[in-house]
């Protein structure tokens, strides 16, 4: 059975974004993106736009609008992020053929440096601008972070895709089962979650000089505040990891308190992203564009390297570099 994108031609791109009203001048660029199916186009004032199909079957219509509305409520509060695009009727969520769609207006630049403070201190108020804003309601759709269930979820998906050995199940789920027995020491209460980007790391920022925008709010969820920040701090540097993080703190406390107890948290949601990502990437073989992308997923050693890898993970989780 063919890929449900595998119907997404040019012809079918541009006709989509011609059926609201935006005319292509040329055929669209595919940019980097794999979840979804993401390209950029000049419309024929010469406008740059960027339209996102979403991957069939993922996301419930209702979900995604949740986004779209937590984005326009982030850009009414002028938190750099952007917003979708609205047709004269004031939707966002758009569908042409079998495909559902979005369109944003492009946003160029670049990712902040990490050894330069005052880009430092300009992400920290970028995000504390923005959980300022997200704190304030809840999702009613988007996911809730959830050790017990992700994980779980997770680790069937791995042993399901019948891609490792009987030794390496044993060694993953051993491996996996101590990972959240840590986690469990870890639990995040009720009043811990607000709304958050949910994927932020540097190829989700972009900006210039000291002027930063949050692209790409595809996984926001519900999380600890902190979920927003791990990623943007070096992994095995810890006299780098607290002088960026000083200078994050900084930025994002003229904006509202940082979570300082929430620090405890990094290492085990660390273990959370490196359990989940290659559970994505076993759930996504049936797309072509994963076989191209990441083709040592179908290499043994691959496995061996990934057990390795969470058997560190679990070394960091009893000595965190927060406490180095």
């Amino acid at each position: 059975m063919s890929h449900p994108f595998s119907t997404l031609s040019p012809d079918t791109v541009m006709s989509a974004a011609e059926s609201e009203g935006i005319w292509p001048a040329g055929e669209p660029f595919a940019l980097n993106s794999y979840e979804n199916r993401v390209l950029m186009f000049r419309d024929d004032d010469g406008e740059r736009w960027v339209v996102k199909f979403y991957r069939p079957g993922r996301w419930a219509d209702e979900v995604i609008q949740e986004e779209h509305d937590f984005l326009q409520e982030l850009a009414a509060a002028d938190v750099p992020v952007v917003a979708p695009w609205r047709n004269q009727y004031g939707k966002s969520l758009h569908t042409y053929q079998q495909f559902r769609f979005t369109l944003y207006p492009q946003c160029s630049g670049q990712a902040p440096e990490l050894d330069n403070p005052s880009h430092l201190f300009a992400l920290g108020n970028v995000l504390g601008r923005l959980h300022a804003v997200s704190s304030r309601q809840a999702f009613q759709y988007r996911p809730t972070l959830d050790w017990q269930h992700d994980i779980h979820d997770a680790e069937a998906r791995v042993i399901g895709s019948k891609r490792l050995s009987k030794h390496q199940q044993r060694a993953y789920r051993n491996v996996v089962q101590k990972i959240l027995c840590h986690l469990e020491k870890h639990p995040i209460v009720s009043d811990q979650m607000i709304r958050t980007h949910g994927d932020c790391h540097l190829g989700n920022v972009l900006g210039r000089d000291e002027s930063f925008t949050l692209v790409d709010f595809d996984d926001c969820l519900m999380a600890p505040a902190i979920q927003d920040i791990w990623m943007l701090l070096p992994v095995d540097d810890p006299s780098g990891w607290r002088a960026q993080l000083s200078e994050i703190v900084e930025g994002y406390e003229e904006e509202r308190t940082f979570p300082q107890k929430q620090l405890s948290l990094i290492e085990p949601l660390r273990a959370y992203r490196l359990i989940r990502y290659t559970a994505w990437l076993v759930s996504r073989w049936d797309d072509p564009a994963f076989p191209r992308a990441f083709p040592w997923l179908a290499e043994s050693g691959y496995w061996d390297q990934h057990i390795r890898q969470l058997e560190q993970q679990l070394l960091q989780l009893e000595k965190p570099i927060w406490l180095a």
